[in-house]
């Protein structure tokens, strides 16, 4: 097996407990234009960009004026509301160290809005403990098209056999496979072992990565 070199990192719902809240907010914005949306639907699709996601419970295109309404608005809800109280998952700064320790190049690929990543990279220590970060602005199509991974890729400057993305989402674990990346996969981000089919392997939250590194793919002769 090639030892990795490089990990590419999902934020939202694998380091920063925010899943919840990115859903919450959409839930708001499309209320507020008289959209009712359940939660639960919403939150199933939370992990893709949100040119793919408003569509998909709406209708309405995000490059339109009321679709940049709703996205706009959706960016103050969250900003203003919710990510004050936004908190890391445990050991998700703790792993972030352990890996830069092990000489891996950590580079974040995330379907976040560039501002919004910057606080969310604060709450998880990974505005310091990264060595590039790629956000949805840096993509033409974001998650599950794998567009930002193969952003992510170039930024870390190694092939894609060498790296390993840890997300959440079965977006992540879609997007890193049609770039040829492996996933390591969490389910503190809500979804089930049956929904993180396809990963390498799954882990409970950065902690249980942590607690368990060497025998997981990254350590060197892990499975």
């Amino acid at each position: 097996m090639t030892a990795f070199r490089g990990v590419l990192l999902d934020i939202d719902g694998t380091l920063v407990d925010s899943n919840d809240a990115h859903a919450r907010a959409w839930v708001e914005a499309l209320a507020e234009q008289g959209i009712d949306v359940p939660f639960a639907q919403v939150r199933r699709l939370i992990g893709m960009g949100g040119d793919k996601l408003l569509p998909r419970v709406s209708g309405i295109e995000e490059d339109t004026p009321r679709g940049r309404k709703i996205s706009e608005r959706r960016r103050e809800i969250f900003l203003q509301r919710y990510l004050p109280s936004l908190h890391a998952f445990v050991g998700s700064k703790d792993l972030l160290r352990h890996m830069r320790a092990e000489g891996l190049k950590l580079v974040v690929a995330s379907s976040a809005k560039k501002d919004e990543l910057r606080e969310l990279l604060k709450i998880c220590g990974a505005d310091s403990l990264t060595d590039a970060v790629t956000s949805s602005d840096d993509a033409e199509e974001s998650k599950p098209d794998p567009d930002i991974v193969y952003v992510a890729l170039g930024k870390i400057g190694l092939p894609a056999a060498e790296v390993v993305m840890i997300g959440d989402t079965p977006y992540d674990i879609e997007a890193a496979g049609r770039a040829g990346v492996g996933v390591i996969a969490v389910r503190c981000g809500g979804w089930d072992d049956a929904d993180l089919g396809g990963a390498l392997a799954i882990y409970d939250d950065p902690a249980d990565l942590l607690a368990r590194y060497d025998s997981s793919p990254l350590a060197d002769g892990g499975e």
